[in-house]
């Protein structure tokens, strides 16, 4: 398994190995045990969600707190561009976001506890697959705006990005309650 800290040290691409031949290929996307060696602590899933969106669809910037979510993010297929935001007042990267573009299932994101996360839809459409470390608690939901100019996440827009109601209501870094 090869695992690259991204820009943000705590957020992770990671590729396990992938075995091919004639008929196609075979990978095991989650292998609790070698997650954890690799992550350097233990990580236990409690549900998977999946995600279907068309091109230009931003889902995000979604988290729980004080319920927080690990997530980890895997395309099963399509393109997408995958932001997390660090929302620990602690953490030296507060408020600073890293994206990476996941195209391929042998490609998973670990996105933290603590990180509000989110994508956005580039191919013609895509479907997604995310683990989670605790269950959905909509009590403790929230939203950061996609677009807040103090983030100035660098979104590869083709025009206006395709939102529901509650993404529209995101609030900014400055009034969203965050992580101590």
């Amino acid at each position: 398994m090869q695992i690259t800290p991204l820009a943000i040290p705590e957020v992770m691409l990671i590729e396990p190995p992938v075995f091919q031949d004639a008929r196609g290929y075979f990978m095991e996307s989650f292998h609790q045990q070698k997650l954890g060696t690799a992550l350097g602590r233990k990580v236990s899933f409690v549900q998977d969600n999946v995600s279907y969106s068309e091109r230009n669809v931003l889902r995000g910037l979604h988290y729980q707190r004080p319920q927080s979510q690990g997530k980890l993010i895997q395309i099963l297929n399509g393109e997408v561009f995958d932001v997390a935001v660090d929302l620990r007042r602690k953490s030296p990267t507060f408020g600073q976001w890293v994206g990476q573009i996941l195209k391929s299932p042998q490609q998973l994101l670990w996105v933290p506890e603590g990180f509000a996360h989110g994508f956005l839809v580039l191919s013609g459409s895509a479907t997604v697959l995310y683990r989670v470390t605790a269950h959905y608690a909509p009590e403790n939901e929230h939203t950061l705006a996609w677009n807040d100019p103090a983030l100035g996440i660098h979104w590869p827009l083709q025009g206006t990005p395709r939102l529901s109601g509650k993404d529209q209501q995101g609030l900014s870094l400055q009034m969203a309650p965050v992580f101590d």
